[in-house]
Order: C-alpha cells, then structure tokens, then sequence
C-alpha cells in the first residue's frame, strides 16, 4: 500500500512534467519564421554556368586546357603506332632475341603511355574541380548578396543532383545572380 507521501511526491513529477511539456510546445511553436513564412529562393548552377561571362570563360579554359592534355596523348598514340606497325613489319625477319628486345620496347613505350594517360586525367580532373571551387565561390557570394537584397532567408540549388524536385517559378533567382555576375566582369551595365 502506498502512503499519502508517495502519492503526493508523484503528484509533483506529474506536474513538473505537465510544465516541461508545456514548455516544449510553447518554444516549438515560437520560432521567428513558421516554415511556410520562411522566404525562399532557387538557383539553378548549370544556367549560371552556361549563361554567365565567367561561366563561359571557365568552360573555354577548361576545355582549352583538354584540348592540350589531348593533343599530348594523341602524339603518344601516334608513335606508339608507328613503333607496333615497325614491330610487325620486321617481326620475320628480325631474329628472336632482336624481336624480344622490340617487343620490350613497345611494352615500355605502352606502359609510359598508360601511365602518362592517367597522368592527364588526372591533371584535367584536378584543373576542371579547382576552377569549379573557384567560379562555385563567386557565386556562392553573389547568391548571398542577391539573397540579401530580396529578404531571402533560404536559398536552394536547382538541378539534376541538387535534392530540389520542384519550385515555382517565381522563387527563381538565376536571373539576378547572372546580371550580378555578368556586372563584375564588365559584360553588361548597371540597369
């Protein structure tokens, strides 16, 4: 049997309990923005990319700096060729020890090659991610300047790995991050 000690000592938890949770609901319910009121804006990264001065400036050093990349394997390739074409033209009249020595060459020469391959990709992969954080930073900047003017307290990527599956229309910032990033560079003037 309990005494009246136990019962009134649970009296007091139940109702310590009733103020936590009393507590707990009234703070939920007290933030500055309910998140419907929450303004929100939506860029799109690859339009920036494609429409924007900088944008088509890092895509034209980007793909320049391939182009040379390209044009250094594909003088390995030729050689590389010219060396296995010389291999089989020679190859029955050549004694097997001077086939075996050519045949180590061109297996050397293809091993460089493979390696100088991955040399330059990963040299491209490297170029193509530092100018991405760098053009990424940019506009990381004018987004919080144009999400500043506009009052936005949100500001979401839009695109094909981005998480955002819908917007409507008008939440689009692009646009203004465009102008603003076309401004720095001088391509367009002050409206």
């Amino acid at each position: 049997m309990r005494s009246s000690t136990d019962v009134g000592g649970m009296g007091k938890w139940m109702a310590f309990g009733s103020l936590v949770l009393s507590l707990a609901w009234g703070c939920a319910g007290m933030g500055s923005n309910k998140p419907s009121d929450l303004p929100v804006g939506v860029v799109d990264p690859q339009r920036i990319l494609a429409e924007t001065v900088k944008g088509k400036r890092l895509s034209d050093a980007l793909n320049a700096f391939m182009k040379d990349r390209q044009t250094l394997v594909e003088l390995e390739q030729r050689e590389l060729r010219k060396l296995e074409s010389e291999l089989m033209a020679q190859s029955t009249v050549l004694s097997q020890e001077a086939r075996d020595r050519k045949e180590e060459q061109f297996r050397a020469k293809m091993a460089g090659y493979q390696q100088k391959v991955a040399d330059l990709n990963r040299e491209v992969q490297e170029k193509q991610q530092e100018l991405q954080n760098e053009f990424r930073l940019q506009v990381q900047r004018v987004v919080t300047e144009v999400a500043g003017q506009r009052g936005l307290g949100l500001v979401l990527e839009y695109g094909v790995n981005s998480g955002t599956l819908f917007y409507e229309a008008g939440l689009d910032i692009s646009t203004d991050v465009i102008q603003a990033l076309d401004r720095e560079s001088g391509a367009i003037s002050v409206p």
